[in-house]
């Protein structure tokens, strides 16, 4: 991944500083601490202006609708103090000029302002995009004095340069390095970075061995054809840098696309982790508490012994003695002597009393153990399925809807409006539906299948579930719709998995039941090899 340098941001400027100058900052968001999203009107045309300060993705651009939902921002309902700073001072004010600070990587907005007196004030947003030193800093143009700025460095953090409001804003330290527009040397293509300005380490790779008029024609800008490689791995201003490169149709497009690749990608890979950590945690303690009640259950299987003790006492009333610490009878169900333990301070009838007590109480709690075991193993084999969905899952769609339905509570109401569709197949003339989460295996249940279509799904593991829409299918139809309810299952890379069909008019969802459960009957079993 190649980061945001100077000459990008000089390129990035050029191309938009007619939009910026004269606009107006209508809107002002903050996603996150690390990101700001600003609603930018000018010419009568409204563009999202997107500052991102992440140490990995720091960058500035316009975004397009439909990237900016590949990026997945949310709004937060109550938005942070530096937010409500800039908006205090910022929204509805005209940005007056935009500017770059020579060879640096720090965008400047000089913004007119009026403040309570109806007196003009003129401010700077400064956007500082330096890695893990990136920021977002407001500050009075006049007096140089910072207002406020999205992360504050302390003299614990930055000896030469404390960021925080009340203290002057000042530049970083300057570097010492040639300009190559004013050097005739020799270039030492090894060193190029280090030793001139323009020349971040990624671009410095790309122009081994260009002449120096060549670099001085690509600090200048001359000729731009901004470029993304085909596998998102790099991107140039200009395209005869990167060879078999994709173009794009400009410096804000290509900033666009290229961040927004790499930004949909972390969030896959993070929203994919903690939902996988969250259900195998969920799935760990239910298994435990599985294993409690199945050792409790152990424990009361001889319960019986308690009715048999009681009813021999009764039995035998006639010929024993009240008060005793034991007594000796006859097992008639094993046909052999029983000594029995008692407690001494009670009565024959009290003691039987005793054991039919403990009789009928290790029977009600051997059915409420067996009960709740039965409901843990459902629950249990749905975290089972759901956690195939999130390990076998390729898009951040179906995931949110995973995460909807293991987090509902961190979801708004009808946020996912439309189940993502599932996958749909030809197999000939007939079409076969493949569930790819819960929600879509409901969906394919409850609303695209009819009663005489058939159902697939594999045998005691997690996997999606099948729908072929067919009424009379041949054996040969049935054996590839197994294949592919064993291809998306969790034992598809097993030797043979059984697969179990019936039609649809055969299946059950029960009341309250977790997404994606069904009971069956009449069905039959297939072995896929």
């Amino acid at each position: 991944m190649i980061t945001f340098d100077s000459l990008t941001l000089k390129a990035w400027i050029e191309e938009n500083r007619e939009f910026l100058t004269g606009a107006r900052i209508q809107k002002i968001q903050q996603p996150t601490r690390k990101d700001f999203v600003l609603s930018i009107r000018s010419g009568g045309q409204t563009k999202k202006l997107y500052i991102n300060i992440n140490p990995q993705f720091h960058h500035v651009c316009f975004m397009s609708k439909e990237n900016e939902e590949k990026r997945m921002i949310e709004i937060p309902q109550k938005p942070p103090m530096f937010c409500m700073l800039l908006r205090k001072y910022l929204e509805n004010a005209v940005i007056s000029k935009v500017n770059q600070p020579p060879y640096e990587r720090i965008l400047e907005f000089y913004i007119e302002t009026f403040n309570e007196l109806s007196e003009k004030n003129y401010l700077c947003l400064a956007v500082e995009l330096m890695g893990k030193h990136s920021n977002v800093v407001l500050y009075n143009d006049d007096t140089n004095i910072i207002l406020g700025c999205a992360h504050n460095v302390g003299a614990e953090k930055s000896r030469e340069r404390e960021m925080a409001g009340t203290l002057p804003y000042v530049y970083p330290p300057k570097q010492l390095k040639n300009d190559i527009l004013a050097y005739n040397g020799e270039i030492d293509y090894k060193t190029i970075s280090k030793d001139f300005y323009w020349f971040s380490t990624a671009f410095a790779a790309q122009v081994q061995g260009c002449t120096i008029e060549q670099l001085r024609n690509f600090v200048l800008l001359k000729n731009l054809s901004p470029s993304i490689s085909k596998d998102y791995s790099e991107f140039s201003l200009f395209s005869e840098l990167l060879p078999d490169a994709e173009m794009q149709k400009s410096v804000n497009s290509m900033l666009d696309n290229y961040y927004t690749f790499y930004q949909a990608k972390e969030k896959f890979k993070n929203l994919k982790s903690h939902l996988l950590t969250l259900a195998s945690v969920r799935l760990n303690k239910l298994e435990n508490s599985i294993e409690k009640m199945k050792m409790q259950l152990q424990d009361i299987q001889n319960s019986d012994k308690y009715r048999l003790w009681g009813d021999l006492i009764m039995a035998n009333l006639y010929n024993l003695k009240d008060f005793v610490s034991e007594v000796t009878v006859f097992d008639y169900e094993n046909n052999s002597d029983l000594t029995i333990t008692l407690d001494p301070v009670k009565t024959l009838k009290e003691n039987a009393n005793k054991f039919y007590k403990l009789y009928n109480k290790s029977k009600t709690k051997k059915s409420k153990l067996s009960e709740l075991c039965e409901q843990a193993a459902a629950e249990a084999a749905y975290l089972h399925e759901v956690i195939y969905t999130i390990e076998s899952s390729t898009d951040i769609m179906n995931l949110l809807e995973i995460s909807e339905e293991l987090e509902p509570e961190n979801h708004s109401k009808g946020k996912l409006k439309k189940a993502v569709e599932p996958e749909m197949l030809t197999l000939g003339e007939y079409k076969v539906y493949i569930g790819k989460n819960n929600r879509q295996n409901d969906y394919i249940v409850s609303k695209l299948a009819k009663d005489e279509d058939y159902w697939f799904h594999t045998k005691d593991c997690a996997g999606s579930h099948v729908l072929l829409k067919c009424s009379n299918p041949s054996d040969e139809l049935i054996l590839e719709c197994a294949k592919l309810a064993k291809r998306y299952s969790s034992g598809s890379e097993t030797s043979k998995v059984g697969v179990i069909y019936t039609k649809r008019k055969y299946l059950k969802k029960p009341p309250a039941a977790n997404p994606g459960y069904v009971t069956y009957r009449n069905e039959k079993e297939i072995v896929v090899k």
